[in-house]
């Protein structure tokens, strides 16, 4: 993971739900996002289909996004997880959601990922 001007990046792996396609990606944490977000390029690339489209608030307001389902991997762990389709966004966003699936957090004091028990409830 690397740490750039308070941005934190990680190594992430996406693939279809199949997993006949996959990708390896840097992807920006965004902690302050709820899901992950995937740009349309990659998703078509890897044969992503959006599932339902849903509205969503954004820090320049709300707008309509598609949603699919695709598996993630960061550091060895993978789990598959709902993620937005993104038109505007040309960038991988891990959110929180996908941190916490996978049993990451942000460390505060470094920026960098740490592992951490998943929460039952």
């Amino acid at each position: 993971m690397v740490i750039e001007v308070g941005h934190s990046w990680v190594e992430v792996e996406i693939s279809d739900l199949e997993k006949k396609r996959s990708t390896v990606v840097k992807a920006l944490v965004d902690t302050g996002a709820s899901l992950t977000v995937l740009p349309e390029k990659i998703a078509e690339e890897l044969g992503v289909h959006a599932t339902s489209e849903e509205k969503v608030i954004t820090g320049a307001g709300e707008i309509k996004v598609k949603s699919a389902g695709v598996w993630i991997k960061i550091r060895g762990r993978e789990k598959t997880n709902p993620i937005w389709i993104s038109d505007i966004i040309d960038k991988v966003l891990i959110g929180a959601v996908t941190l916490e699936s996978l049993g990451f957090t942000v460390d505060p004091r470094t920026g960098m990922l740490r592992e951490e028990p998943l929460l039952l409830y």
